[in-house]
C-alpha cells in the first residue's frame, strides 16, 4: 500500500474579502441574500440543455443558465452520495472529511456544517430531501448539525425508493399510504425497499414541503438546503418492476423508440427541471428573486443501475467515466447559478471548483467573522463578474476507498493525476488538451507528475473506515 503523510489545512478567517469590495458589489449585513441550494442525485455532466443535452429537454434550467452564471469545471466532493455531501456540508476535501465512503456515514457531535455558518449569521436554515450524513439516533441527524427545520430521508439507502411509507420530519415519521417490502437480496440485503402499492412520490412530496417552507419563511433571511433524489436508481425497486428509475409518469416520452428504463430516466430529469421552475417561478412572485441566490449541482456523475446505460443519453458528454469514477464523468457536475441583479446573465466560468468551496464563499457572502477550518476557497468575486481578479492556486483533491474502486486524484491548473491502487496505476492527463482523459502523458512530463504526486501525499490523512489498499 503506497504511504502518504500529511495534511492539507487552509485557515480561513472570514469577512468581506478587498477583491468583493471591489467589484460591483460590496456585501454587508444589509443585503444578505437567501440561499437555496438544490443538488440533484446522480445526474450528469452532460444531462441538462445547457450542457450538451439534446434529447432530454430541461427548459427551465436552460433558462436558469441564461439568466446566470454556468460553471463548467465544478466538482463534487466525491463520486458517491455520502462522502460528497459531507464535503459540502465541511468544506473539507475528501483527504481529512470526517465521512470518505457510503459506511459509517454519520457526522459527528461538534462538526462545523454550512448550515451552522447560516444559523450563526441569523438565518432560518432547513433541509428538505436526502440528507444521508446521520439517521434517527444518531448525532449525525439534521438538527443537530444547524438546521431549524427538516423533512424527508435521513438513511440514504431507504431514499432509493421514491414511494416510501414513511418521511422523517423534525424527527417523527410521517405515515404515507405506500406499501412497501423490504429488500431480500443483493446490495445491502434486508435493508433497501422496493413499493408494492404506489400512492405518493416522494420527489413530488419534498418539493411542495420546499415551496410551503419557502412561503412560511418569505419574512426572514432564510437558506434552503434541497437535496432532491432525482435521477437515482431504485434498484431494490426491480423487486415490483421491471426497472428502477421509478416516476409516476413518462410524460412526452412515452411514445418515443427508447427503451423503458431511458424513458423513465428522461421523464425523471425533465421532472426535476419542471420543479425547478416552480421554485424560482414562487421566488418571483414572492419578490425573493432578486435577493435570493440560487444554485443548482449534482452529488455526483451518471449512474448505470436501474437498467440504465449512461451512453445512451450521452449523460457524462465529453468526460470519461461514471459515478463511482475518479476520472472527470465521476466527479464533474453541472453548476449554475442566479442571483439576479447580482450576477450577470449568460455568463460562463472556467474557474475549478468544487463543492468545499461552497462554505468560504456563504461566508464571505454573509460577511462574517466566524472562524472555521476549510480547503476552498471564495469564489464569490467570480460570481460578481470580477473574473479576471480572481486565480485558482494550489489544488483540488479527492480519494474513494469503496468496493473495486480505490483511487486518488488531483487536479492543478491543466494537469489531472489519478492513482488506481487496484491496477497500480498513475495515470496523468492534460485536461486542456484532452478532456476526455485519453492519453495518458506521465511518461512525458515526469517532473509534473512528481508535484502532484506529493501534493496527493500530503492531501490524505488514512481513515480506518475508508482504508486505501
Amino acid at each position: 500500500m503506497k504511504k502518504s503523510i500529511g495534511i492539507l489545512l487552509v485557515i480561513s478567517i472570514f469577512g468581506c474579502s478587498e477583491k468583493a469590495k471591489k467589484g460591483k458589489v460590496a456585501h454587508t449585513r444589509d443585503n444578505r441574500p437567501n440561499v437555496v441550494y438544490i443538488l440533484a442525485d446522480d445526474l450528469g455532466y452532460g444531462d441538462l440543455g445547457s450542457f450538451g443535452q439534446e434529447e432530454i429537454k430541461t427548459p427551465r434550467l436552460d433558462k436558469m443558465a441564461e439568466d446566470g452564471m454556468v460553471f463548467t469545471d465544478h466538482y463534487a466532493g466525491n463520486t458517491v452520495c455520502a462522502p460528497s455531501r459531507a464535503s459540502l456540508m465541511t468544506g473539507l476535501h475528501q483527504g481529512h472529511a470526517p465521512i470518505r465512503g457510503n459506511r459509517n456515514n454519520v457526522l459527528m457531535e461538534g462538526t462545523f456544517t454550512m448550515a451552522r455558518l447560516f444559523k450563526h449569521a441569523g438565518y432560518n436554515t432547513a433541509l428538505i430531501g436526502k440528507w444521508g450524513l446521520g439517521d434517527l439516533g444518531s448525532t449525525g441527524t439534521p438538527d443537530q448539525q444547524g438546521f431549524d427545520y427538516y423533512y424527508g430521508y435521513l438513511s440514504q439507502l431507504l431514499a432509493h425508493n421514491y414511494y416510501p411509507d414513511y418521511l422523517i420530519k423534525n424527527g417523527d415519521s410521517i405515515k404515507l399510504t405506500n406499501e412497501v417490502v423490504k429488500q431480500t437480496k443483493g446490495y445491502a440485503k434486508g435493508k433497501g425497499q422496493a413499493a408494492t402499492v404506489k400512492n405518493e412520490y416522494s420527489h413530488s412530496l419534498l418539493v411542495e414541503d420546499a415551496l410551503s417552507w419557502i412561503k412560511n419563511n418569505k419574512g426572514n433571511p432564510f437558506f434552503l438546503y434541497l437535496p432532491l433524489t432525482i435521477p437515482h436508481a431504485n434498484n431494490e425497486g426491480t423487486l415490483t418492476a421491471p426497472h428502477g428509475m421509478e416516476v409516476p409518469d413518462l410524460g412526452r416520452y412515452s411514445k418515443r423508440d427508447w427503451p423503458e428504463a431511458e424513458k423513465a430516466k428522461a421523464a425523471m430529469i425533465s421532472l426535476l427541471d419542471k420543479d425547478v421552475g416552480r421554485i424560482l417561478d414562487l421566488l418571483q412572485t414572492l419578490g425573493l428573486d432578486k435577493n435570493t441566490l440560487v444554485v443548482f449541482t449534482s452529488d455526483n456523475g451518471p449512474h448505470k443501475e436501474g437498467g440504465i446505460d449512461p451512453d445512451f443519453f450521452d449523460s457524462n458528454g465529453p468526460l470519461k467515466g461514471t459515478k463511482r469514477d475518479l476520472y472527470e464523468g465521476g466527479i464533474r457536475v453541472p453548476f449554475i447559478a442566479q442571483w439576479k441583479g447580482k450576477i450577470d446573465p449568460g455568463k460562463k466560468s472556467e474557474l475549478p471548483t468544487a463543492f468545499w468551496d461552497m462554505v468560504p464563499t456563504f461566508a464571505e457572502i454573509l460577511d462574517t467573522d466566524l472562524k472555521v477550518d476549510t480547503d476552498g476557497i471564495s469564489f464569490l468575486p467570480t460570481l460578481l463578474g470580477s473574473s479576471d481578479t480572481q486565480k485558482r492556486e494550489g489544488y483540488l483533491y479527492w480519494e474513494f476507498g469503496e468496493g473495486n474502486h480505490d483511487a486518488q486524484a488531483v487536479r492543478e491548473g491543466k494537469w489531472k493525476l489519478i492513482y488506481r491502487y487496484r491496477i497500480n496505476s498513475w495515470e496523468l492527463y492534460d485536461l486542456s488538451m484532452d478532456l476526455g482523459e485519453s492519453e495518458n502523458v506521465i511518461e512525458d512530463n515526469p517532473e509534473i507528475a512528481k508535484r502532484l504526486k506529493a501534493y496527493m501525499a500530503k492531501a490524505h490523512v488514512p481513515h480506518e473506515d475508508y482504508p486505501l489498499e
